[in-house]
């Protein structure tokens, strides 16, 4: 494939095309960069939306958890004051409380440190610098 540093579009070498088919050639090349810099974007923003996807849908099963949970404990406390101090009744309650909030508390860590990842699209702003860095100076940047 002939570099556009030689040849234009149309496959003539670029001191025997006119100006017209050099701007051409030059906006037909910046079309298509832009294009592929806006696929690159949308690839990467949508692994990061994956990664939100998951955080969010830990930190939900942490939230239904940290309900039941509460239910849980209500249920206990119930069961605690209606009996007195007959511990076995509300103490298995109390116990299931205490695992809920314990698995809740871990769904919650592991939400966190899933949401903490998410970062910019960095792939695409490295390309993009390159790219202006190219167009302020054509002929340095290889």
């Amino acid at each position: 494939m002939a570099s556009t540093r030689t040849y234009g579009g149309n496959g003539a070498p670029i001191d025997d095309q006119s100006l017209g088919e050099l701007v051409a050639t030059a906006t037909r090349d910046m079309s298509l960069l832009i294009h592929k810099e806006i696929e690159l974007a949308k690839a990467e923003l949508s692994q990061s939306a994956q990664q939100a996807g998951i955080g969010a849908g830990l930190l939900g099963g942490a939230g239904f958890l940290g309900y039941f949970a509460l239910v849980l404990a209500s249920f206990a406390g119930a069961f605690g004051i209606s009996d007195g101090l007959d511990l076995a009744v509300w103490a298995g309650f109390l116990c299931m409380t205490g695992f809920y909030l314990l698995l809740a508390g871990v769904l919650a860590l592991l939400g966190i440190g899933r949401m903490k990842k998410l970062g910019p699209p960095e792939r695409t702003q490295r390309s993009v610098r390159a790219n202006l860095a190219w167009l302020k100076h054509p002929r340095r940047a290889g």
